[in-house]
């Protein structure tokens, strides 16, 4: 077992890092916009129409790198978008059944599932302070959830919340693993047609209504289109040097986002939830750090 490659470059560019940040500030300001649409759409229609459109526009600006896809950019990408479709459509299904806050904490458990899932398969073991870090980032997401007793009952919606976080786990993995082994735009093009692929068969097989194509509804699909466009390039680009156990700290920042927005429309975030969003800032600090190395003599 050998312990997980951190890129040496002295000094260490934090613009990965960064772009991660900004990617999870994106992704908690969209709840508000998904939530607006699902009024004229069924879940998976939005989601197929919304990967469908951003696979559009992304080829639309890619076209010339468009030539010459790799096995492994093909595998990558449809492994990928595999689990990206999993991730939000289990999601999805788990929410007609479990609270939001419950739905929250089980799916946060995708956060151990990474670097678990690093030990088993691929025999990594993360850094001490990546281990701290996903620890802190845990208890402040189980704050910041506060899931009541009840809602934690472990039932059909909560096993099905789980599976799609233990989707996302292997997002995170795979994209780390591929990532480097093909030209960006191809394999994040190939990751939203996966999506959209099969979020279109998973509407027909739920049996979804046509979509009501008011204004609105078409504000928000152009918006979520161009974002998901942006995030997935944004995650392939920034795992190419950010190891896969830091990145799923950085992650770990979208319910503070959420949170945020939530009391700015006017949520209240209490003592626990300040405490939780507080704890996972200073984990995703603590992941950022290095310990001292040690001088021979």
């Amino acid at each position: 077992m050998h312990a997980e490659v951190i890129p040496s470059n002295s000094p260490r560019s934090l613009t990965p890092d960064l772009l991660l940040i900004a990617v999870t500030a994106v992704w908690g300001g969209t709840f508000i916009v998904v939530k607006t649409a699902l009024q004229w759409s069924g879940p998976f229609t939005f989601v197929a129409l919304r990967f469908g459109l951003a696979a559009v526009l992304l080829g639309l600006v890619s076209w010339r790198a468009l030539r010459g896809f790799t096995a492994s950019e093909i595998r990558g990408g449809i492994l990928i978008g595999t689990a990206v479709f999993f991730g939000y459509g289990l999601q999805t299904v788990g929410l007609r059944e479990i609270s939001s806050s419950a739905s929250a904490f089980y799916t946060a458990m995708y956060v151990p599932m990474v670097p678990l899932l690093q030990i088993v398969l691929f025999r990594t073991l993360p850094r001490l302070l990546a281990w701290i870090g996903i620890v802190l980032a845990c208890v402040g997401m189980l704050l910041l959830s506060k899931p009541d007793g009840a809602s934690l009952i472990v039932g059909h919606g909560a096993i099905v919340t789980m599976v799609g976080a233990l989707a996302m786990a292997f997002e995170i993995l795979l994209i780390s693993r591929y990532a480097n082994r093909g030209n960006l735009r191809r394999l994040a093009l190939l990751q939203l047609a996966t999506v959209a692929v099969l979020s279109s068969l998973a509407a027909l097989l739920c049996r979804e209504p046509a979509p009501v194509f008011s204004s609105t509804y078409l504000a928000c699909l152009g918006a979520m289109a161009l974002i998901s466009a942006f995030i997935q390039l944004a995650l392939t680009w920034a795992q190419r040097t950010v190891p896969a156990t830091r990145a799923t700290v950085i992650y770990a920042l979208e319910p503070v986002w959420a949170a945020l927005v939530g009391v700015f429309v006017g949520d209240q975030l209490g003592v626990s939830g300040f405490a939780g969003g507080l704890l996972i800032v200073i984990s995703v600090i603590v992941t950022e750090l290095r310990l001292p190395q040690r001088t021979a003599g």
